[in-house]
């Protein structure tokens, strides 16, 4: 495993919100409180595209619409599209507060987007306008995941599952952690379920499927222990499923370790080397051949150190 950090002539300048790579490419597509959305050609060593968003708002998560369309989700409550080739954006929406999730449905050509007004919001990509809302939500969203039809909301303590196809029907709540506040959720249509990290160094194993048909899920902490032996409360910031080696994941915490697991058989693989500051963010890339890491500050913590720069890691 060869690790190379990544080479900016404009240096991101605050917390990274966001990484994931581009569907067919390895284009690594970077969302920042900064508020510059960045393309970075991870086979060619160089930045693509640097596009300051609109107003200036943070910018608190992005996603792929198609290789050469980019979204992003804004502290201004702002949905943009950006066209990376005509290399403008435009803004598609707003929440009434900041928005923070945003996933693109290729099964449905819509756009989703969830934010601390309490609210998913569902946008048709190609005219930009509504297609809906699922307003009154217990609280904000805290993270959001796409799988197909499947689509799973941490919401404080559980996570709410929706089907696209049938949004009027009544929405399946799981809690995973009994009372503790869930972080991240992340699914996998190759596994059938989802994973969700905890603000406690935790991680649950999730199915998709009815109560009565499907397998049973497990937790585990995944946080390594100190020298004393016990184990601390340490925030799992983010997951990722490697697209081709089914049940194979990286989990990332608030002190900047990066594990990678085997779900199915149960067993840890290996544990990178210890990252500067927080891991922000995890990404695969479309063949699973490469990793990248953000390590950044995040907002969390007080004695987070400032800043760390984005890492990647290929599998020979």
């Amino acid at each position: 495993m060869n690790g190379t950090c990544l080479s900016f002539d404009n240096p991101i300048r605050d917390a990274i919100s966001r990484i994931r790579f581009a569907p067919a490419s390895n284009n690594l597509l970077i969302s920042s409180w900064d508020s510059v959305l960045r393309l970075y050609d991870v086979d060619e060593s160089e930045v693509r595209l640097e596009n300051p968003t609109i107003g200036g708002a943070a910018l608190l998560d992005c996603c792929f619409e198609s290789e050469s369309v980019a979204l992003t989700a804004n502290s201004d409550g702002s949905v943009v599209r950006y066209d990376m080739r005509l290399e403008n954006n435009n803004a598609i929406g707003k929440h009434e507060d900041a928005a923070n999730c945003v996933e693109y449905s290729e099964e449905t050509g819509q756009i989703i987007t969830s934010g601390w007004d309490n609210s998913i919001k569902f946008w048709d990509a190609r005219s930009g306008s509504s297609a809906g809302c699922l307003s009154n939500l217990v609280a904000g969203v805290e993270s959001m995941s796409l799988s197909v039809f499947n689509l799973m909301v941490a919401l404080k303590s559980s996570v709410h599952m929706y089907d696209l196809r049938y949004l009027d029907r009544e929405v399946r709540v799981k809690e995973p952690f009994t009372g503790i506040h869930v972080k991240c959720v992340r699914s996998s249509s190759n596994l059938g379920g989802f994973m969700t990290g905890s603000i406690d160094g935790r991680v649950a194993l999730e199915y998709f499927g009815d109560s009565s048909s499907e397998k049973d899920g497990y937790a585990f902490k995944c946080h390594p222990k100190s020298t004393d032996g016990r184990y601390h409360l340490v925030a799992v910031n983010d997951i990722a499923f490697n697209p081709v080696l089914c049940g194979v994941l990286i989990t990332g915490d608030n002190e900047g370790h990066a594990i990678m697991w085997d779900v199915q058989s149960r067993r840890r693989l290996t544990e990178l080397p210890r990252h500067p500051s927080s891991v922000a963010s995890l990404a695969y890339n479309h063949d699973g051949q490469l990793l990248a890491v953000a390590s950044s500050y995040t907002y969390q913590e007080a004695n987070e150190r400032l800043l760390g720069l984005p890492y990647t890691f290929e599998f020979l």
